[in-house]
C-alpha cells in the first residue's frame, strides 16, 4: 500500500489485497479513491462498501462512500452513507448537508429541515445552505425560520440573491393570513348575544380562545415586520418591478394606502421603457401594476374624499391605453418594418380590457362626486 501511495498504482493496493486475502480495508479505500478520481463513481461506491464491511469506524469513508453513491445516483445509498458519517462524527456539517439535500430530493421537507437545522450549526458561512433551508422551512410552516433563512442570504451575498418567488409565497401567506383574521373577528362581532346556559357549548373556554387569538396575531405582527424589514432592505439596492409590487403589497396589508401607492407608482416605472411597447409579457405586467395602482387611487379617493387621486388614475388610464392603440397604427403604418410582434397583440388582450373596465369606473365615481358636489 505504501508503494501504491507513492506510484499512485492500482496494481499496487490490488497486490496488497492479494497478499492480504483480500481483507485490506487499507487498499479497497485506496482504491475507492482513484476510481473516484477516475469517475468510476459505480466502482468506488462497491469498493467502499466492501472497506467499510472490513472497517465501519471510519468515518470519512462513510462521507465518501456517500459522495460517490450521490454520483452514482444511487439516492438511498447516498443517504445512507452521509446518515453513518454524522453518527460518527455529529459536527460534520457537510454531512448534514448533503442529507438534507437528498431529504430535498425526496420530498421530504420535515426531515429536510431537521437536518439543516443540524448543518447549519457546523456551517455558518455558505449562503446556498441557508437558501436551501429557506425553502424547505416555508415547506414546514416554520415562516419565521425561512424569513432568518433570507435574511441571512440577503446580508452574505450582498444583496445579490434574491428568491422572488419564496417572497411572494411568503407574502400571499402572511394575506391570506390577515384576511382570515379580519373575517373572523368580523364573524365575532356579527354573533348574537348568548344568554341562554343552554347556547353556550360547554368545550368553549372563552379565556383560552382569546389567549391563543392574541399569541396568534403577535406572531403574525413580528411575522410581517420581518418581512418589511427585509423587503427594505431589499429594495435600497435592487429596483426590480416584482420587488416594488412585493413592497406595495406589504404596505397594503400594514394598512398604509400612501406609502403602497408610492410603491405601485416605482413598479409601473420600472416596467416602462422602449420594451414595454415590444414585449407583450411586459406589457401584461405593466397593465397589472397599473390596475393596483389605479385601485389603490380609488381607495385614497373613498378615504379622504379627494378627487386628485381619481383625476391622477383616469390620466394614467387614458394615456397607457392610447399608446397600447397607437401600436395598431404604427404596424399598420410601418408593414414592411420588421416587427416581432402582430397587429392588435396588446389591445386583443384580457388586461387591455380590464384598463379599460377600470377607466370607465374611474369616470363613474368621477361623476358621481361631480354630481353629488
Amino acid at each position: 500500500c505504501s508503494l501504491g501511495d507513492i506510484t499512485h498504482s492500482d496494481a499496487c493496493y490490488e497486490k496488497a489485497l492479494e497478499v492480504s486475502n483480500d481483507r485490506s480495508a487499507r487498499a479497497k479505500r485506496c482504491l475507492a479513491y482513484n476510481a473516484y478520481g477516475r469517475g468510476e463513481y459505480e466502482k468506488s461506491k462497491i469498493l467502499w462498501e466492501s472497506a467499510l464491511a472490513l472497517n465501519s469506524m471510519y468515518s470519512n469513508g462513510w462521507f465518501a462512500l456517500g459522495a460517490a453513491a450521490l454520483k452514482a445516483r444511487d439516492v438511498e445509498k447516498a443517504l445512507d452513507g452521509f446518515t453513518r458519517a454524522v453518527q460518527l462524527d455529529p459536527e460534520n456539517g457537510e454531512a448534514w448537508n448533503n442529507i438534507a439535500c437528498l431529504h430535498m430530493i425526496k420530498k421530504k421537507s420535515k426531515e429536510s429541515f431537521i437536518a439543516f437545522k443540524e448543518a447549519l450549526k457546523y456551517k455558518r458561512d455558505s449562503w446556498q445552505m441557508w437558501e436551501n433551508y429557506s425553502q424547505v422551512a416555508f415547506d414546514v410552516g416554520n415562516i419565521g425560520q425561512s424569513l432568518e433563512a433570507i435574511k441571512m442570504v440577503l446580508n452574505m451575498t450582498n444583496n445579490k440573491r434574491i428568491d422572488v418567488e419564496l417572497l411572494e409565497k411568503i407574502m400571499q401567506y402572511l394575506e391570506e393570513r390577515t384576511s382570515a383574521r379580519l373575517t373572523a373577528v368580523t364573524n365575532d362581532d356579527d354573533l348574537p348575544s348568548q344568554t341562554s346556559s343552554d347556547s353556550i357549548p360547554c368545550s368553549v373556554n372563552p379565556s383560552a380562545n382569546a389567549e391563543k387569538n392574541a399569541g396568534r396575531l403577535r406572531e403574525n405582527e413580528h411575522l410581517l415586520e420581518f418581512l418589511g424589514k427585509i423587503l427594505q432592505q431589499i429594495v435600497r439596492s435592487e429596483s426590480r418591478p416584482e420587488l416594488w409590487g412585493l413592497y406595495a403589497r406589504w404596505h397594503r396589508i400594514k394598512g398604509d394606502l400612501t406609502m403602497c401607492c408610492e410603491a405601485l407608482l416605482k413598479q409601473v416605472r420600472s416596467y416602462q421603457g422602449s420594451n414595454l411597447w415590444k414585449d407583450e409579457d411586459r406589457f401584461k405586467s405593466f397593465a397589472q401594476a397599473s390596475l393596483d395602482l389605479c385601485e389603490v387611487y380609488m381607495d385614497i379617493s373613498s378615504s379622504t374624499n379627494s378627487r386628485r387621486e381619481l383625476h391622477t388614475a383616469e390620466m394614467h388610464l387614458k394615456n397607457t391605453l392610447k399608446q397600447a392603440s397607437s401600436l395598431v397604427l404604427r404596424f399598420m403604418d410601418r408593414v414592411a418594418a420588421s416587427f416581432t410582434f402582430s397587429a392588435g397583440t396588446f389591445s386583443d388582450t384580457e388586461e387591455f380590457r380590464k384598463l379599460e373596465a377600470c377607466l370607465d369606473e374611474v369616470k363613474i365615481k368621477l361623476q358621481a362626486e361631480t354630481t353629488a358636489s
